[in-house]
């Protein structure tokens, strides 16, 4: 009799353990739809009539000369120059980021350095866009206060030097790419296992042979990957460059043809969001994969 009882409970059980995880999956999608109502009306939604916009003319007839219009000047010379400026932000600050966050991590370093760097680097990570703008045009403007010093001393940096140029601009875009790097970098760095750095060091490896040997071949896949993080965080800025008053950035013609500054040309508009959108994909699908690739040595 006992051992009947037991079987009947044991069914039962078992019946009724399929129905909870039922249940529990069920709370869990019910949890999501906040999430998923959120990525559709402002993801989605836009992204879907972004498309449908760039095949399209004002009268609403299916048309390919959008497209076409973005392969004619001035569309080419910004795209150009946007990603020169991506590229060479994201070399600076992924090569720099770097060696401040290994720097920071070293262990003759006070404890309280450490904690003050992540901190920094959290605000002015965030800090960009009008505000960036106005400080380095009040800094490093024609006349701002660094650039009226180095006349006085006699050495003049414009029109050399311009926060409008490549160079100048790449330089704002510094401040918060380098941030952003080092707290982003930070991490992987101390993913390194502790036991290669003594199986190196006891095999007489000096720190330099170290990273030549074993910590740069590990972490080049997150390191090459976060480069790639910050292409696409400089690709898709707006408010810093158009403050500056940058004049050749896909960004800033999207905004002239939405807004109607120079021409009024919506459709054109959807054009080259959609060709910067097949850009962040790429750059997204590139850092995945590099992802993946260093995953399996920082596991």
């Amino acid at each position: 009799m006992a051992l009947g009882e037991l079987g009947t409970q044991s069914a039962v059980r078992a019946g009724s353990a399929p129905r909870k995880r039922s249940r529990s999956r069920w709370w869990a999608l019910l949890g999501m739809l906040p999430f998923f109502a959120y990525i559709s009306i402002f993801l989605l939604i836009p992204t879907g009539e972004l498309i449908v916009g760039a095949f399209r003319t004002q009268a609403g007839a299916f048309t390919l000369s959008n497209i076409s219009d973005i392969f004619h000047a001035p569309y080419p010379q910004a795209f150009e120059f946007s990603l020169e400026l991506s590229a060479l932000s994201a070399l600076m600050g992924g090569g720099l980021g770097f060696l401040v966050a290994n720097a920071v991590l070293h262990h003759g370093v006070p404890r309280f350095v450490r904690p003050a760097f992540i901190s920094f680097s959290g605000m002015a990570a965030n800090f960009a866009g009008v505000p960036l703008g106005f400080a380095y045009i009040a800094t490093l403007g024609t006349l701002g206060v660094v650039t009226t010093l180095l006349q006085h001393l006699g050495l003049f940096i414009y029109p050399a030097f311009s926060l409008q140029g490549l160079f100048g601009c790449a330089l704002v875009y510094m401040y918060f790419q380098l941030p952003l790097m080092i707290l982003l970098m930070i991490p992987v760095i101390e993913g390194l296992r502790r036991e290669w750095r003594e199986s190196a060091s006891n095999l007489g490896a000096s720190s330099f042979e170290f990273w030549r040997y074993v910590g740069l071949p590990v972490i080049t896949p997150s390191l090459l990957g976060l480069m790639v993080l910050l292409f696409g965080n400089a690709f898709s800025a707006y408010a810093t460059a158009q403050t500056l008053g940058v004049s050749s950035l896909v960004t800033i013609d999207i905004a002239n043809l939405i807004n109607g500054d120079i021409t009024f040309d919506p459709q054109d508009a959807y054009a080259l969001a959609l060709a910067m959108i097949v850009i962040i994909v790429i750059t997204i699908v590139v850092y995945a994969l590099l992802q993946r690739r260093a995953s399996r040595w920082l596991r």
